[in-house]
């Protein structure tokens, strides 16, 4: 019985040398494209490093970071864990009946005061009197889903609105569902999304017609969840709408000061296909519409979220341009924009208002 015990241990240590030596061997990968992240690379070998435990805790997260055949090892891990163990959960990641959400609890109040603090800078630095200054909520895919821990949806909106009397709320929830969501991802579909878009417009004074034609991307979609849970998931469509007003938009990308198009086909084949629209969270990006029958703007403050549902607004307002705060500082905006006369919307989802530190 000790003699099996001690081949079994001889194998095992033989085996963890192995793995170990091929982690420090192979060329190590930059990125997971499942998980959406960059990986730990091979740290420098040094006297100081290595006496100093630098060097062992910098090889610890990249050995786990490049263990050989890791995703398969990730899979069979979760599978473990939900097949076998009967979790709901992995990774952090719901799955209920073919949907992924990520577990968005409890709510962060405090987060919710933060974000109030910079919307009130916004409006106060360059709106102070304005009456055309919009807020909305976009509910994360989790509000949706039964039997699941989730934030206090109510609550935290309610502490958002107490926080920003200045701006009119706009209620999105009783226009989306479940199925305005993409089942393996965070974000909602854009071809689901005409509704929401039609209510902002509305509250706004505007109106956005339902000309708008569904086509389909061709690629086999799997979202940030899909890799972030490991498990075995299949894809799904992915849709773009189109429409003559969005096949005559100019595009133009302040970031990097130069024209883009509407949709960015080569990042379907890229780490996030999602950023397909508007290539993704640009700073600065405006949406011009020349035959517009009006002069009117909107200045959309946005996360992701604002990606799909801005070229919708394109049926009522000339020019529509979406600022992310969590990379432009508020007291930059007013050398980059023109606020005078133009409707003002905060849009973002609970994601980022529950992590409202991201915001600048």
């Amino acid at each position: 019985m000790k003699s099996t015990k001690n081949r079994f241990f001889l194998l095992f240590a033989a085996l963890f040398l192995a793995l170990t030596l091929a982690c420090w061997f192979h060329s190590p990968r930059a990125e997971s494209l499942t998980e959406r992240r960059k990986l730990a690379q091979k740290p420098e070998l040094t006297l100081k490093s290595f006496t100093g435990g630098s060097f062992a805790s910098s090889f610890e997260s990249y050995s786990q970071d490049q263990f050989p055949l890791r995703e398969g090892f990730r899979t069979l891990k979760a599978l473990f864990q939900t097949k076998v163990l009967g979790r709901q959960d992995n990774n952090n990641i719901y799955v209920k009946d073919g949907w992924l959400a990520q577990l968005e609890y409890p709510e962060n109040l405090s987060s919710a005061d933060y974000a109030a603090s910079r919307f009130q800078q916004v409006y106060d630095r360059y709106l102070s009197g304005s009456s055309r200054v919009y807020l909305s909520v976009i509910p994360d895919k989790g509000y949706f889903l039964e039997g699941i821990p989730k934030m206090d949806h109510g609550a935290f909106v309610s502490r958002l609105r107490e926080k920003t009397p200045f701006a009119a709320y706009i209620d999105l929830f009783p226009t989306l569902t479940l199925d305005s969501y993409y089942r393996t991802d965070t974000h909602w579909r854009q071809e689901a999304i005409l509704p929401a878009a039609q209510a902002l417009a509305k509250a706004m004074g505007k109106e956005i017609g339902s000309g708008f034609t569904a086509a389909d991307t061709g690629i086999c979609f799997k979202g940030v969840y899909a890799g972030q849970s490991a498990l075995p998931i299949s894809g799904e469509s992915m849709y773009y709408v189109t429409s003559p007003t969005l096949s005559a938009a100019t595009v133009w990308d302040g970031e990097q000061g130069k024209a883009i198009g509407v949709y960015d086909f080569d990042r379907l084949t890229g780490r996030d296909p999602y950023e397909f629209y508007l290539s993704g969270s640009l700073s600065l990006v405006t949406l011009r519409n020349e035959n517009a029958a009006g002069k009117d703007r909107l200045i959309l403050f946005r996360d992701s979220f604002g990606s799909s549902i801005a070229p919708y607004f394109l049926d009522c307002y000339q020019e529509v341009t979406l600022v992310d705060i969590r990379y432009i500082p508020v007291n930059r905006l007013g050398r980059l924009l023109d606020f005078e006369n133009a409707d003002v919307l905060f849009l973002y989802s609970t994601l980022v208002l529950n992590h409202s530190e991201t915001l600048k």
